[in-house]
């Protein structure tokens, strides 16, 4: 990579949100309480059942019980449903996990609407998005949430700077959109949602003090679409078999003052907020 821009690198995020988990986990242990994270997967998808394996494993270590249920490719609506309930109404499970993406023939969004959502460790479900947009506590997605702390901690300034984020979606775009326009110290900006429906959307991100991709199309980010001396995170990506296919493409740190690196950026941090959400859901369960 080119070494003009200063690496903005997400390990040591996630080091120190871990750090601050495992403290936690030890305070809850020395009460009687044994933080629980549950997994469901559905299908035998290798990807999805390596992320459900690194969870599990990183749940051990940080000192969390994680039951996990695997149903089979043809399993029905009916069985999903009957596996979260289950979790639902077990008073030693405090967060849940749906691995995705499931089969085509189940639907995901009802699943998801089944959840209780004080369980909700991506912190997706309608209710735990409405409490975002209204500034509420609860669960908050984990890759957006990642995001601001990667700028926190970093010392990138986010108040009153211009923001413009490229991607929409439900899962990153729009609940970084809401995140970020919070009246808080690590926030505060002047957010703008743009996306590739939008015939001149360069034109908004060479506007962009702090730009985040989240568009998931690989290499749609080049240094002609970076404003120079601009903050630049990539958090959109797609995958060619094992390959990581990022949306910013590394010549833009020619161009950016600051950017994550290709691999090893946004991804910690996402992972270490899902345990932070899932302890956050042990604390509130058991006060």
């Amino acid at each position: 990579m080119p070494a003009d821009a200063r690496l903005l690198p997400g390990a040591p995020v996630a080091e120190a949100v871990l750090a601050d988990v495992t403290r936690r986990v030890a305070a809850l242990r020395a009460r009687g309480v044994t933080p629980s994270l549950a997994t469901i997967l559905v299908g035998d998808d290798d990807a999805s059942a390596g992320y459900i394996r690194l969870k599990q494993r990183q749940a051990a270590e940080l000192g969390f019980d994680s039951p996990h249920r695997h149903l089979p490719a043809d399993a029905t609506q009916d069985d999903l449903l009957k596996v979260i309930a289950g979790f639902n109404a077990d008073r030693r499970v405090h967060a849940v996990l749906i691995q995705y993406p499931i089969p085509g023939h189940l639907d995901y969004d009802a699943a998801l609407q089944s959840l209780d959502p004080d369980k909700d460790v991506d912190g997706m479900h309608p209710l735990n998005m409405g409490r975002l947009a209204v500034g509420l506590p609860g669960p908050v997605p984990c890759t957006p949430a990642g995001i601001e702390a990667l700028l926190d901690h970093h010392r990138v300034p986010i108040a009153g700077r211009e923001v413009v984020i490229l991607g929409r979606g439900a899962t990153l775009g729009r609940p970084l959109a809401m995140l970020l326009a919070q009246k808080r110290p690590t926030a505060n900006a002047a957010v703008t949602v743009v996306h590739t429906g939008v015939a001149d959307w360069p034109r908004y991100t060479r506007r962009a003090e702090i730009l985040i991709a989240a568009a998931g199309v690989p290499g749609i980010i080049q240094p002609e679409h970076v404003r120079p001396g601009s903050v630049v995170i990539g958090a959109g990506v797609r995958y060619a078999g094992r390959r990581l296919l990022p949306d910013v493409d590394e010549t833009c740190a020619e161009v950016a003052s600051a950017i994550t690196p290709r691999v090893g950026g946004v991804g910690p941090t996402t992972v270490a907020m899902l345990f932070r959400n899932a302890v956050h859901s042990a604390e509130r369960a058991t006060r």
